[in-house]
This record gives C-alpha cells, sequence and structure tokens, in this order.
C-alpha cells in the first residue's frame, strides 16, 4: 500500500505526486523523490521498479522478504534491509523488515510486517530543509537512524527483567521459574541481535574509505548510527553473559535444594530406621526376654525410642540436616 509519494527540491516538499508522474519529476535538476510503501504488492514494486530503474534483485529481495539485514551496492543506488523488532499482541517479539532503495536522487521505503510507520521521520526532516536539501543519503540516515533507535527501549527493558530476575534467584522454590525466564530472555536476545549485528559493518563502511555515492557529504551522521549499534550490540553481549551466569547459577540452586531435601529424607530415615531396630529385636518371639515380664518395660521401651530419637533429631538438626 502506498503511504506517500512525495517530490522535493533544494529540501522543500513540491507536493504529493502520483506514482505515474514520478518519472517527470526525477527529470528535474535538485528534486528528490521519497515513496513509502507498507506491505508493498508486486504490482506495487513493479511500479516502482520501472519508474526508478530499480535493480531487479533488490527487487526481488524487497518482494520476497524475510532478509538478513544488510547494505548492498547496485551501481549508483543503495540497497538495504533492516529489522524492524517490536511487541505483539502476546507480548512476543515479532520481527518485520524495512527495505530502503536509495538512488542519486530518490528513496524508496518499504515496511513489512511492521505496526510502527515512519510517518514522524518525514515530518522531521521536512521540519529541516537545510538537511533535507543534502538529498537522499539525509534521507537514508533518518530512516536507518530511527529504526535503529527502536532497539533502544527494547534493549532496556530486557535489562529490567534481567535486573528481577537476578533478585529472585536466592528466594526459596523460585530458581525453576527463573530459568524458565531466563530463557525467554535469551530467545529474545537472540532476536535483538540477529536484527544488530549484522548491520555494524555495513554502517561502518558507510563513513569510511570508499563511501558509496548516495552518502557522500553525510557520512558524519552514519557514524552516529554506528556508535548507537555497537553499543546496543555491547549490551546485549553483557545481557548473554549475565543471562548465561543466572542460568548456571539457577542450575546450581536447584541441585542445592534437591541436595537439601535428599537430606532431609535421609534424616528422618535414620531415625526411624533406629526405632524400627529397637521395635524389631522386642518384637521377636523368644522365650526368655526378662523385660517381656516387666511390669514396666513397655514404658521403659518406648522412653529409650524416644531418647535415641531425640538425640539424633537433635544431631541431625546441629548438622543442618533438618
Amino acid at each position: 500500500m502506498l503511504i506517500n509519494c512525495v517530490a522535493y527540491r533544494q529540501g522543500v516538499k513540491l507536493a504529493d505526486i502520483a506514482v505515474e508522474a514520478i518519472s517527470e519529476h526525477l527529470a528535474e535538476p535538485g528534486t528528490l523523490v521519497w515513496v513509502a510503501l507498507r506491505d508493498a504488492s508486486d504490482d506495487e514494486l513493479a511500479a516502482m521498479q520501472r519508474e526508478f530503474g530499480l535493480h531487479e534483485l533488490a527487487v526481488e529481495d524487497a518482494r520476497h522478504g524475510h532478509q538478513r539485514p544488510k547494505i548492498e551496492e547496485y551501481g549508483d543506488m543503495l540497497f538495504t534491509v533492516v529489522h524492524l523488532v517490536e511487541y505483539g499482541p502476546t507480548d512476543e517479539l515479532q520481527v518485520g523488515e524495512l527495505a530502503i532503495f536509495a538512488g542519486p536522487n530518490y528513496v524508496v521505503s518499504v515496511r513489512n510486517r511492521g505496526t510502527q510507520g515512519f510517518v514522524g521521520v518525514r515530518a522531521r526532516c521536512e521540519q529541516a530543509p537545510a538537511l533535507l536539501a543534502q538529498g537522499p543519503g539525509f534521507v537514508f540516515y533518518a530512516l536507518l537512524d530511527a529504526a535503529v533507535d527502536r532497539y533502544f527501549p527494547l534493549v532496556e527493558e530486557l535489562e529490567n527483567l534481567v535486573d528481577g530476575i537476578e533478585t529472585q534467584i536466592f528466594e526459596p522454590g523460585a530458581a525453576r521459574r527463573s530459568i524458565e525466564q531466563l530463557y525467554d530472555v535469551k530467545r529474545r536476545l537472540a532476536v535483538l541481535r540477529h536484527a544488530v549485528l549484522p548491520l555494524i559493518d555495513p554502517v561502518l563502511r558507510l563513513h569510511g574509505g570508499r563511501t558509496p555515492a548516495a552518502c557522500v557529504g553525510t557520512q558524519e551522521y552514519f557514524r552516529d548510527v554506528s556508535d548507537h549499534l555497537m553499543r546496543i550490540n555491547g549490551t546485549l553481549d553483557a545481557l548473554r553473559e549475565t543471562v548465561a551466569t543466572a542460568i548456571q547459577v539457577n542450575l546450581s540452586m536447584v541441585t542445592i535444594e534437591e541436595s537439601e531435601t535428599t537430606k532431609r529424607l535421609a534424616a528422618w530415615a535414620g531415625i526411624f530406621a533406629v526405632a524400627t531396630a529397637f521395635v524389631g529385636v522386642w518384637g521377636m518371639n523368644f522365650r526368655y526376654m526378662p523385660e517381656l515380664d516387666w511390669r514396666w518395660g513397655y514404658p521403659a521401651a518406648l522412653a529409650v525410642i524416644g531418647s535415641v530419637c531425640a538425640l539424633m533429631y537433635r544431631r541431625f538438626k546441629k548438622l543442618g540436616w533438618l
């Protein structure tokens, strides 16, 4: 679906234009055409390919989606795929895609499987005509920067989740629940890492060495995006290490809890084993057992059994087994 198709000249908006008029405006010197699509159909992508002369391989990637984050050059055109990570209705991370075509005097963005739009990016760019006048490189930067900045709240939320889980690790009976939560966080970290890590090296090439034609004059802006990606990736690595350590601690806590339970069972089994031994001796049907004819034999036997069990209980309690 076409969101908007706008022509700019020297950073100032001229008008919303029809798709059929794109080629006419591209022929005018100093004109920039910025098109935004959402869940584009095959016909819409074919129209964009005709009007802008987009490379067929890049169009094919945008059409099928499910691409790895990347930045590729096709002559004077730059094709970029960025993952859009956001929470879905069931509080699960969903991954969409933003495909960006940046050429000498045009930018085409195609958003797939994402609910958050980039209308605010266009508004901010239009409020800074001096920067917008720099051409497609600045628009490309604005879209890329907006997509990357949306990772920060997700990372911060995962940090808070890990901090909350760490506070309950040593609570009795919470180890198994904590492991489940940690594995959920680990899975979310993997989703974010798959979105961030592949972009680091391509973005580094946009502000150092041989800069693509579409990014000439805007290298310092891409340095800022590169810094954001490095910061996010560093935080994700630290969180992954923290989660791995927390999982090991939780597994140790589960083992300790099981060991404590085993010790309690062993202690009670030992106490009842002694009582059973005494009762077994006095339960034998021998003819000559003096205590059987003794008036106080039964109370004395109970007293002996109770005293021995009490001594054993006290001993196990002192050892921490009970």
